[in-house]
């Protein structure tokens, strides 16, 4: 599932709705894509860990993948990169891949 626009108080209720019967109705990991989200506030991060916590009740995981620096800079300040599971960053500027914080691009160009 592909995330876009602004992840705020406006749109919580109802990306909430859309991910949660994502959650529900679906099986195995869910996959949200956030390469297209442009911002990001307490709701919208709110929204991320009610997912989190649903798909844990579910037996399911939530992965984020493709996450923009600006949210990237969020969760680590929250600390909430140590909860989630995230799979990809990308650069603002040109929607390059970058590592997870922490980790080293090793001469075959993988990350460990």
């Amino acid at each position: 599932m592909a995330l876009t626009g602004e992840l705020d108080v406006a749109a919580a209720k109802d990306v909430r709705d859309v991910v949660h019967s994502a959650l529900n109705d679906g099986t195995g990991d869910l996959v949200l894509n956030l390469r297209g989200v442009t911002f990001c506030d307490a709701s919208g991060l709110g929204v991320i860990m009610g997912a989190h916590r649903r798909a844990a009740r579910l037996g399911r995981r939530l992965i984020l993948q493709d996450v923009p620096r600006s949210l990237e800079r969020l969760f680590v300040a929250t600390r909430l990169d140590r909860i989630l599971e995230i799979e990809g960053y990308v650069s603002e500027g040109d929607g390059s891949p970058h590592p997870a914080p922490g980790l080293c691009e090793d001469t075959a160009g993988r990350y460990r």
